[in-house]
């Protein structure tokens, strides 16, 4: 699965602290945190006729992020929400969005890792793109990474970091494998998730989930509990292992950028029957419904 360049995205604003730039001149300065150790954290929202989809949820995680990290100066959600505003009404964008949100600790007075070498607040970057849902609905593909999720004791995955290497890794092993992405397992061997989603599988119409100590606390993942919750459908958040990932009934995964998609094959081995599944079907609607009535009038 490989995203295709949309033409509608040649000239968009974006926005860098404020201030409002064409494509082709945005950039941050050398010394910004980010370039120097991947020293940032980040969100991506959907925007779904003129609504941002768990707005004030995305803003919490950022923010809890940037405390995490001990940034200092981090902007409210209602900073942060009018900076999206205004970057939407520059590119007169109100539908099929999707928003990168970018929040690095700011620019150093010299090269080096450490943060008291930071002379300024954070630097906030907001990039927003014409852009559907990224994955193919009719099943993708993974293979197994060799690359392992780390634990809390190591990294903890709460921290919403654009430190992205583990996941660049996974990525790579994938493409040389010629699927869509790489399944991801913790250091005890569990599954975790995607190098870019939460999995969820469907085993005798009980809706599985893996639990989050190796994985981000991924919001769409924790709609699609909720809508389990509220709709009476069995669910259960538990370790998984790869064998109850092969003999799994349905399998799919989550994510802002692409809802919900189903896993057809992983490691070469067909879920189910290779098909959309009765269960993810109906999480797919029911999610859809949500979107179509629910989030931040931002437009």
């Amino acid at each position: 699965m490989l995203q295709q360049f949309n033409q509608a995205n040649r000239d968009i604003i974006i926005n860098i602290n404020s201030k409002l730039l064409p494509r082709i001149e945005a950039g941050i300065s050398p010394f910004d945190s980010v370039v120097q150790g991947g020293d940032a954290v980040w969100e991506g929202l959907r925007l779904y006729q003129g609504r941002i989809f768990k707005l004030n949820e995305h803003l919490d995680r950022l923010r809890s992020s940037a405390q995490a990290l001990a940034f200092t100066d981090i902007p409210t959600n209602e900073y942060l929400t009018a900076e999206i505003k205004k970057t939407l009404a520059a590119n007169k964008m109100a539908d099929g969005v999707h928003i990168r949100l970018t929040l690095t600790r700011g620019v150093k007075n010299t090269s080096g890792m450490d943060p008291r070498l930071n002379t300024a607040g954070p630097t906030l970057i907001v990039l927003a793109e014409h852009k559907p849902p990224v994955y193919e609905k009719g099943g993708l593909t993974l293979i197994t990474s060799s690359v392992r999720r780390f634990p809390p004791d190591c990294m903890d995955p709460k921290i919403h970091s654009c430190n992205l290497i583990q996941s660049i890794l996974a990525k790579i092993e994938a493409n040389v494998a010629g699927v869509d992405d790489a399944l991801m397992l913790d250091k005890q061997g569990f599954v975790a998730e995607t190098n870019a989603t939460h999995i969820f599988i469907v085993d005798n119409n009980i809706v599985l989930t893996p639990h989050c100590s190796a994985c981000p606390e991924g919001i769409t993942r924790a709609t699609v509990l909720d809508i389990c919750q509220a709709n009476k459908i069995p669910h259960q958040e538990k370790d998984l292992s790869l064998t109850e990932i092969y003999r799994a009934d349905e399998m799919f995964c989550t994510g802002t950028m692409g809802e919900l998609a189903t896993i057809s094959k992983v490691d070469g081995r067909t879920i189910g029957n290779g098909n959309i599944g009765k269960m993810t079907k109906r999480l797919s609607e029911l999610y859809a419904n949500l979107t179509a009535n629910e989030g931040v009038q931002v437009v």
